[in-house]
């Protein structure tokens, strides 16, 4: 096994400075006594008990929570069908369907969130929480579409017509065969929906209406008159919660990796 070099190390070193140092300094003033940000006044939890009297910072965070779990299960759910059809269908007009279900990750968030929101008035359809899950569904499906798709190429199909050969029919062969063989990356396809969704502000803010306001959104709006201490304290919270959501997740993975090995056994 070959040793990394110092000018490695130093580059790694670095690269993860870049990317987490500034999330420990958020984390870290969270708990600061001073209404300061940028002046430490000490340890203190204030900030967490005055973020619960801040209702319209709950409410978004709320209504942030909500729109990512129902968006991210609803593209999951539409991501893994699609990346099924381009995988393992030739059937015309593949290229075009493929082309739209890609469209997002190149598209520009300011676009996508102004066509949908034309779509929306075109329609008369009241904006609101509704209109947000439907564009974040429309956003991230593709990302989970190319996680799955990329697992599904290198699926091994004897496994499929093995079951088929033994009786089992199409839909319960999928379930039984197929679906925990890529069930890793449905989950990491899940997860990064989730974390783009809780994540938008383009396109949420073209979306949204009247008493439907998500946590970025309420961020920023605060932002511009200056950082409050609540906003270190509700962000390190929503770390919180994915750091625990990505590590909850790796231990299922890892169980069930574990009762696979033993039937194999």
């Amino acid at each position: 096994m070959r040793r990394m070099s110092v000018t490695n190390l130093v580059a790694l070193a670095l690269g993860l400075a870049f990317l987490y140092v500034p999330i420990a300094i958020l984390v870290v003033y969270s708990f600061n006594a001073s209404r300061l940000v940028t002046v430490w006044g000490g340890w203190s939890t204030r900030w967490y008990a005055a973020l619960l009297e801040d209702r319209a910072m709950i409410d978004a965070a709320l209504a942030s929570l909500l729109i990512a779990t129902v968006s991210a299960a609803l593209a999951t759910v539409l991501g893994a069908f699609a990346a099924l059809a381009l995988t393992r269908f030739r059937f015309r007009g593949r290229l075009p369907f493929a082309a739209m279900i890609y469209a997002p990750l190149v598209m520009p968030e300011v676009i996508t969130g102004l066509s949908l929101l034309l779509l929306f008035v075109a329609i008369d359809l009241d904006r609101g929480l509704f209109t947000i899950i439907i564009a974040h569904t429309t956003l991230t499906m593709c990302f989970v579409a190319i996680v799955v798709q990329s697992r599904l190429a290198t699926f091994d199909r004897s496994l499929e017509e093995a079951a088929m050969d033994l009786g089992c029919p199409p839909g319960r062969t999928f379930f039984a065969v197929v679906l925990p063989v890529i069930m890793p990356a449905v989950i990491a396809g899940f997860l990064l929906a989730f974390s783009l969704s809780l994540d938008d502000l383009v396109i949420a803010s073209f979306t949204t209406g009247p008493g439907a306001t998500t946590l970025p959104i309420r961020i920023y709006s605060e932002i511009r008159l200056g950082v409050k201490p609540e906003i270190n304290a509700v962000c390190t919270i929503f770390i919180a919660v994915v750091a625990a959501t990505v590590v909850a997740a790796s231990l299922i993975e890892k169980s069930r990796g574990r009762e696979a090995r033993a039937l194999l056994a």
